[in-house]
Order: structure tokens, then sequence, then C-alpha cells
């Protein structure tokens, strides 16, 4: 099971270095495909704009049948993550529904998903905390009923990130720069080969009737 998981793994880091999920940076951790260092940059018009927060992704043997783990580094505080940096979200639960959470099925872990799934349900949790279900209790309820301390607890967590931010990475600062930018693909025209072949066979049609008319020629 686990060659399985290794390649499917290899395949969808392979996909997101060529198309990166903007506001990520992911790699192998000791080059260990089921353990992945993350680099989240903080989304704009949030309490996390221009910081740059350490994760990991540690993946079972048997994925993508059962979830991975993620788990943020140096103490980050937001509602939906454990004090000790595990993020607590739907997607990341064992698949099948779940009496006790109330969550159902097409809410938590199935094969289908990917680790880019994972990656934009972080960005919708930083843009919009789940208050209903707190990780965190203290920082939901801080989140809820007094949002500029909360906010200010953030910001100190942001300027302490900012000695993480990779020399070669320059911080957007727009959101036209979390915009993932590919190279445009030409469509080949089908008929393209086509019009050449026919162009061939006219030539050959004409040197077959010079061929008749020479010998026709010589028979006069």
């Amino acid at each position: 099971m686990s060659s399985a998981a290794q390649h499917a793994l290899q395949r969808q880091l392979k996909e997101l270095m060529m198309h990166p999920v903007p506001g990520f940076r992911v790699g192998m951790k000791d080059d260990n495909i089921f353990d992945w260092e993350v680099g989240i940059i903080g989304p704009l018009g949030t309490a996390y704009e221009g910081g740059y927060f350490l994760a990991s992704i540690k993946f079972p043997q048997d994925f993508p049948f059962n979830p991975p783990s993620f788990t943020f580094h140096n103490g980050f505080y937001h509602p939906n993550v454990y004090e000790d940096g595990r993020l607590c979200i739907s997607i990341l639960h064992a698949p099948g529904d779940d009496e006790m959470s109330g969550e159902s099925a097409a809410e938590r872990w199935n094969p289908t998903q990917s680790v880019e799934s994972i990656l934009l349900s972080v960005i919708s949790l930083l843009n919009d905390p789940n208050t209903s279900s707190p990780a965190n209790v203290d920082a939901s309820i801080q989140f809820r009923k007094d949002k500029k301390a909360f906010d200010a607890k953030v910001k100190e967590l942001v300027e302490k990130s900012k000695k993480d931010i990779p020399a070669d990475l320059v911080m957007p600062t727009s959101e036209a720069d979390f915009l993932v930018k590919r190279p445009i693909e030409i469509e080949e025209d089908e008929n393209f080969w086509y019009e050449e072949d026919d162009d061939d066979d006219d030539e050959d049609e004409d040197e077959d009737h010079g061929g008749s008319d020479e010998g026709s020629d010589a028979e006069e």
C-alpha cells in the first residue's frame, strides 16, 4: 500500500511544484515523501497579512484512503488550531459520517481529496474562521467578542514570522500576486497537416500530368 501512496504523493507534489497554489510553498522534508514542509503567506486583508507561517503535513502509509495531519509551527493563533499547532478542519477527519461531531461523510476526507484541497481549505479558514466548532476556545471567544485584541495578538505572530521568510520570496502586495501564472498553451490547428498534405498531393498530380503531356508530345 505504501508504494501506491508514494506514487500518489509524488504525482501531487510534482503538480504543485509546476502549478503552485497561490500563497503556499511546499516541499519534502529530508527527502521523505510522507513528510512535507509548508510555508504559508498570510492572506491579504486579514490579521495574518505580511506573515510567513511554517507548517508540516504528515501523510499515512495508506494515503489517499486516510487523511494526513496538518500542524502549524511556532504557536499559531487561530480558532481552528489547537494550542499544539494541529489544524482542526473537517476535510482532515477520517472518512465516513460522525454522529458525535455532526459531520457528514461529504464534509470529511475521502480518497478523491488532494493536497491542493487541503491548502485551499487552510486559506479559507484564515479568511473566515469557523467559530461554531473551535479547537482553541479562547481564540474563538476573542475573535467574536474582541476582534481588536485578537488582531493585535495575531500581529505579534506576524512580526515574529517574518524571520522565516525565504530570501528568494517576494511577498505579495496585491491580489494579483496571488493569481496562478501558467504558460499559455497554443492549440495546434488540426487541419494544418492535412492542408500541407493536400499541397503535396496537388504537386504530385501536376507532375503526373506533366509526364503524360511529355509522353503525348513524344508520340506526336
